[in-house]
């Protein structure tokens, strides 16, 4: 018996932008989707966030998602819907095409109707550098490239952060102590009253590093755990660096107490105790490495998104059966710019609306009145800015505590 070939989607088309959403701005098919003015130059397009602002209320009737139909990126009843894939795809089209130019991001403070405005370039003149080579809808693998491309231009606005390190110090049962350095070389954890010198960099390491002194353990309640506790302090004079170099973080064990460590390259040693041997150069962090895998992991390649923190244990075994919270002293190392990116580029993913579900009642007549309240105050608030010199007449009727906006509208009880 013949079994009935499997449906394949159809390969993606290429297809021009501009006429095509120039098309539908005009076709008032699309709630929000709208020419600011009759000049029809430049136009709004809705742009919510589904984490911050809800599923929305038009469903699935939205200009992202007639793009991947019309681009065959996503077919009605094969393909799954992924509406923020739809929005990448449109907002990487938009971004590449030398036929629009953004010309207002949104505003900041999450209004209920959040949009950005676009202008029609006409003969393609967008700025040049936002020019790409066509104005096309492109396949899956240029697709892919697209989002790479994305990643790699986010990284020079982040220059001033990739040296960032977060540091938290943790000393059993007690408050973490953390701080954040900026060395560009990087630091050196220790505990002493030995300063580092220009003449004793084989003991201490370069004196260009961020000297970064453990805590003092005085405030550790228990005699038993203060005393070990300075046992291993006593034998970190030299201390253990954490040298940056290019995009990558490395560890230098000087110390005499042993340190050990989990991390994103230490993986192979799985739950295996992971020593830092002596004087031995050990990567700990790659940032190219991460990249790839945040890559893989926005495209859904990976089920989990890559790891970035670093875990120090120092005078005993880690990893072991021992939990992190029962060691004497450990060590967290977080590169920002690892934190930074993920947040940036999978918060749609790790804050998907299944994971919190807000409790929010309807709108009633009495909340739109309020929402207006708050549009007209935001209209006169943004006056008094532009005329801070006029004095705004007494309302009558109001005493000296009501201020300019009582909340008494006419038909509603006192």
């Amino acid at each position: 018996m013949n079994q009935p070939a499997p449906r394949h989607p159809p390969p993606p088309r290429r297809v021009r932008l501009k006429p095509w959403l120039v098309a539908q701005v005009n076709s008032c098919q699309y709630p929000g989707l709208q020419w600011v003015n009759g000049e029809r130059k430049f136009f709004y397009i809705p742009w919510r966030h589904a984490t911050r602002h809800g599923p929305s209320q038009d469903g699935d009737n939205t200009i992202f998602k007639a793009w991947a139909k019309e681009t065959g990126k996503y077919t009605e009843g094969v393909d799954e819907a992924d509406p923020a894939k739809w929005k990448a795809n449109l907002r990487c089209a938009l971004n590449k095409s030398r036929d629009f130019r953004l010309i207002y991001d949104g505003p900041r403070d999450m209004p209920p109707q959040p949009y950005k405005i676009y202008e029609v370039c006409s003969n393609g003149h967008a700025p040049a550098e936002s020019q790409p080579s066509e104005d096309y809808a492109f396949g899956a693998g240029e697709e892919e490239e697209e989002e790479e491309e994305e990643l790699q231009r986010m990284l020079p606005s982040l220059s001033l952060t990739v040296t960032d390190l977060e540091i938290k110090f943790q000393y059993r049962g007690r408050p973490p102590r953390a701080l954040t350095i900026s060395n560009p070389q990087g630091c050196r954890l220790f505990y002493s009253q030995l300063e580092a010198t220009q003449e004793q960099v084989e003991l201490f390491g370069p004196v260009s590093l961020e000297q970064v002194r453990f805590p003092s353990p005085e405030d550790i309640p228990s005699d038993k755990q203060r005393f070990y506790t300075n046992q291993l302090l006593d034998v970190l004079d030299r201390g253990l660096i954490l040298q940056l170099q290019g995009q990558d973080l490395y560890a230098i064990r000087l110390c005499q107490c042993k340190v050990f460590w989990s991390g994103p390259c230490a993986s192979a040693h799985g739950s295996q105790p992971n020593p830092i041997q002596r004087e031995v150069k050990t990567k700990l962090f790659s940032l190219e490495h991460f990249l790839n895998e945040l890559i893989l992991f926005q495209k859904g390649q990976t089920n989990t998104p890559p790891p970035f923190e670093i875990f120090f244990c120092f005078g005993e075994e880690w990893p072991d059966l021992k939990p992190r919270e029962k060691k004497l002293i450990t060590v967290q190392v977080v590169p920002v710019a690892a934190r930074l990116l993920l947040e940036m580029f999978s918060g749609e993913l790790s804050w998907s609306a299944d994971s919190i579900r807000l409790q929010i009642s309807n709108p009633d007549l009495k909340d739109h009145m309020v929402e207006q309240f708050k549009e007209l105050h935001h209209i006169w608030q943004s006056q008094q800015r532009l005329q801070p010199v006029a004095q705004a007449p007494p309302v009558a009727g109001l005493g000296a505590g009501q201020g300019a906006w009582p909340m008494h509208p006419v038909g509603m009880q006192q």
